[in-house]
């Protein structure tokens, strides 16, 4: 069974940066296209950055700029590095495909943004 392990997580001031990073269980190529997700409080999982196999970007409009998804493939480890957060970039973020049934999802990891 696939395992993806988010972490990196915490308490941030907005306009702070966090890096987070996904660990996965096996080749990231056998995962891509793969993404990161967020799930605010009462909301639903949303889609916030994906990443295809040969390194091709997307980004919800509202993180366009200010977040970066990057990968690994030595060590099948996922990162997202985030900028200037806002206090509406609060979550937990989690990792997984893009396309398909996704994995079991991971545990996820808390991001708070404080104003």
């Amino acid at each position: 069974q696939v395992q993806l392990v988010e972490s990196g997580g915490g308490l941030v001031q907005a306009g702070g940066s966090l890096r987070i990073s996904c660990a996965a269980s096996i080749s990231l190529f056998s995962i891509a296209p793969l993404g990161w997700y967020r799930q605010a409080p009462g909301s639903q999982r949303e889609l916030v950055a994906s990443m295809t196999s040969s390194g091709n970007t997307n980004y919800a409009d509202a993180v366009k700029g200010r977040f970066t998804i990057s990968k690994d493939n030595a060590k099948n480890t996922v990162y997202l590095q985030m900028n200037s957060l806002k206090p509406e970039d609060t979550g937990v973020y989690y990792c997984n495909k893009v396309r398909g049934s996704p994995y079991s999802w991971g545990q996820g990891t808390q991001v708070t943004v404080s104003s």
